[in-house]
């Protein structure tokens, strides 16, 4: 699942694709949002401004209405110019916005809702916006005051609490309790608020070194980018621990060890010399 680099990233090159310009075409496979295009038409409105929020997609327009995406697993934004030729098959289309310059095509998108500003501002599902890790307004300190509210759950579980910290996925949340040395099994209540804050400021690091500018004004898709969290160029040797189960340590020469976690049972990884519970008990994986 795309995580918060991932949806920023995507959202900066549909802005640049799409801020500003009339919209000249609209069309989608869902009758709700087909509905709502034929009583209130896109088509002549702008995009006034497109924002990610975790792993939310929002593309504001003028007319005042917001499309909501999520993609979960299956979907993602490719950007085309007029004629160029798609890189999936028209039928995985699910919605399709055009202006003179640009098609912004979703394929696959499996959630979609168009929302007006009082129904966004409603909707529970979809994280404020000073809650993204990437906002300009994001408060660390309150985040940390947030994730020790919850005390009684495993931090890598918690780590991925939108209302707690909008933008940490799976691939971010191991990668994030390994830099910190903390288990990720162990309960936030063992937790110090310095090592609650050193989470925090470790996620903010993390996700946004992965959404440095491109050069120049490149319009590209939100695959375009490999995700790092070391210091190494090397795709190979990009991750401290995610992905890497029975490979050595790259701090310590521990095979790394993965293990299921959490009520939506996602995987997790970790070192155990690097990152020991608390009580000094191990972990099995």
């Amino acid at each position: 699942m795309p995580e918060g680099d991932t949806l920023f990233r995507t959202a900066r090159a549909l802005g640049r694709a799409l801020i500003g310009k009339p919209i000249t075409g609209f069309r989608s496979t869902y009758p709700l949002l087909t509905r709502f295009d034929d009583d209130t038409p896109l088509t002549g409105q702008l995009v006034e401004r497109v924002e990610s929020r975790g792993k939310w997609l929002l593309i504001h327009f003028s007319g005042g209405a917001t499309l909501a995406t999520h993609l979960l697993m299956s979907g993602s934004w490719h950007i085309y110019r007029p004629g160029e030729r798609w890189q999936q098959p028209r039928i995985n289309m699910r919605i399709l916005l055009e202006n003179s310059d640009y098609l912004a095509v979703g394929f696959r998108v499996p959630m979609a809702q168009m929302h007006t500003a009082q129904s966004l501002a409603r909707d529970r599902r979809i994280p404020r916006a000073e809650l993204d890790v990437l906002c300009a307004d994001f408060d660390a300190p309150a985040a940390a005051h947030r994730l020790l509210a919850c005390a009684h759950e495993e931090v890598g579980d918690v780590l991925l609490h939108q209302e707690v910290l909008a933008g940490v996925g799976n691939v971010f949340k191991s990668e994030i309790c390994f830099v910190t040395g903390i288990n990720p099994f162990c309960r936030v209540a063992d937790l110090t608020p310095a090592q609650a804050a050193a989470l925090i400021a470790t996620a903010q690091k993390l996700i946004e070194a992965n959404v440095q500018e491109d050069s120049g004004d490149t319009i590209v898709t939100y695959r375009g980018n490999h995700r790092r969290t070391t210091h190494q160029s090397d795709p190979s040797e990009s991750l401290w621990v995610y992905g890497r189960k029975g490979q050595p340590c790259r701090r310590c020469g521990e095979p790394v060890r993965s293990r299921m976690q959490g009520p939506n049972v996602r995987v997790t990884f970790w070192c155990q010399r690097c990152q020991p519970m608390p009580d000094g008990s191990r972990v099995d994986g």
